[in-house]
C-alpha cells in the first residue's frame, strides 16, 4: 500500500467516523425537539445516510475504488437530502422550525453533517480520479 493509499484512507475513515458520530448526535436533537421522520425518512437515514458510508468504509480494504465509491455517492446523497429537509422545504425538520431549546444544537449538527458530507464525498471522488487504473 502506497502513502496516499494509506492517507486517503486515514482521511476517508475520519471523515465517515466524524459524520457518524455527528449523525448521532444530530438524532438526539430530533429526538429531543420532537421532530418525527416519515417511514420514507427513516429508511433513507438508516440505509444511505448512517449503513452506506459504514459500508463502504469497510469495503476500502478489499476493493477500494468500489468503497471509494459507495461513500461519494451516500455522502452526497447525504448532502442533498441534508440540505432539502434542513434548509430548503418548510416543516418541522427545517432549522428554524425546531423548538428553541434544541434549535442550536439542531442546526449546528445539520450544518456539520452538511460539512462532512461535503468533505467526505468531495475526498473520496478525489482519491477515485486520482487514482491510476490497474494496467
Amino acid at each position: 500500500m502506497s502513502r496516499n493509499d494509506s492517507l486517503g484512507r486515514t482521511w476517508l475513515t475520519a471523515a465517515v467516523l466524524t459524520h457518524l458520530a455527528v449523525s448521532i448526535v444530530h438524532g438526539r436533537a430530533h429526538a429531543g425537539a420532537d421532530v418525527p421522520l416519515s417511514y420514507a425518512a427513516n429508511l433513507f437515514v438508516f440505509i444511505v445516510i448512517l449503513a452506506g458510508p459504514l459500508i463502504g468504509l469497510a469495503l476500502l480494504w478489499p476493493a477500494q475504488r468500489i468503497g471509494s465509491w459507495v461513500i461519494a455517492v451516500t455522502m452526497a446523497a447525504s448532502l442533498v437530502f441534508g440540505i432539502v429537509n434542513h434548509f430548503v422545504l418548510p416543516g418541522p425538520d427545517h432549522v428554524t422550525h425546531v423548538d428553541a431549546p434544541w434549535r442550536t444544537l439542531f442546526a449546528t449538527t445539520a450544518v456539520l453533517l452538511a460539512a462532512t458530507e461535503a468533505f467526505a464525498s468531495g475526498l473520496a471522488i478525489r482519491w477515485i480520479t486520482e487514482r491510476k487504473s490497474p494496467s
